[in-house]
This record gives structure tokens, sequence and C-alpha cells, in this order.
């Protein structure tokens, strides 16, 4: 009787879970509009975000990303320590008032967070009126590693979506 109790409690403790989160991909591609807190200016941080359920991808980009002419050619911003993209994931559903409240609410919290540790962010500018400019951002080669060591990589051009400035 011994063994099996033994043997019960012994397949009890190998067969749980951790809890471990795993990561297979990071797909944002049906949200097509990216979210922002502020208007999106040429002098100042842009926090950019898009939520998908309990997920969130954040991108920051420095002073001056962005420019109000039209491009030349195409703006690169290596990934780094001011040009940051993170994944979130959430307890549950996250709405943007997490990002643009003076105080984030306290739920949901974050159960995984993200940061990529390479990759390239491009932009190209156009515009559709004189004081009007439209700025695609795309994500190339972004590989993200989660705290278990896993690596995440999406070698592929990725549309992170359109935002605009104004003159």
């Amino acid at each position: 009787m011994k063994n099996v109790v033994s043997l019960i409690v012994l397949s009890i403790f190998l067969s749980c879970d951790d809890g471990d989160l795993a990561i297979d991909a990071v797909d944002f591609d049906s949200i097509e509009t990216p979210q922002t807190c502020d208007a999106v200016s040429t002098s100042t941080e842009s926090v950019l975000f898009k939520i998908n359920g309990d997920e969130a991808l954040i991108l920051e980009l420095p002073s001056g990303t962005f420019k109000n002419e039209v491009s030349t050619e195409i703006i690169a911003q290596e990934i780094s320590s001011t040009t940051k993209l993170t994944y979130r994931i959430f307890t549950d559903d996250v709405s943007s008032d997490y990002f643009c409240d003076d105080v984030p609410p306290i739920s949901p919290t974050v159960t995984e967070e993200v940061t990529a540790e390479d990759g390239t962010v491009f932009i190209t500018t156009t515009t559709t009126d004189a004081e009007t400019f439209s700025h695609l951002i795309q994500l190339s080669e972004i590989s993200f590693i989660t705290s278990d060591g896993s690596r995440i990589t999406d070698l592929q051009i990725s549309e992170f979506g359109t935002v605009t400035t104004q003159l």
C-alpha cells in the first residue's frame, strides 16, 4: 500500500505544470492601427502600442524620429536603449487606459514582459497635404529573448502601422 501511495504522490509532483508561460509567436498583424495617448510629435518621444486582448506590443521611439518631410529614403532605427519594443502578457484583457491613465489601473497585471534584443524599425514618410504627414512603421528581424532563454524571432518585415503628424 505504501508503494501505491508513494507512486501516486510522485506522479502528481512530476505531472504538475510549473506555471511558466510559453510564448510561441508575437502576432499583432490583425491590429492595423497603433494607439497612442497623446498626438504623435516630431519633437517628443513617441510611445505607440497595439493591444490584442490580454497582450500588448509597445514601441518607444526617441524624440526626432518622425520628421515632417517626405522621406527620400527609409529611416532605419535599430532596437537599442532608446528605441524599444516590448511585448507584454496580462492577467486579463487590457485597454488603452492601462497606458494612458496618470495612475495605471491595478488590474490587469503583467504576467510576462519581454523586451526585443535585436531588430530594426523602418519608417517611411509621405504626405497627403501640406500640413499632414503619414509615417508607415515596419518592424524587421525582431528578436525577443524570454526569461527562460527561449528566442522568438520574426525575420519578416511586419507592418506595425501608420501614424500621422501635423505641422
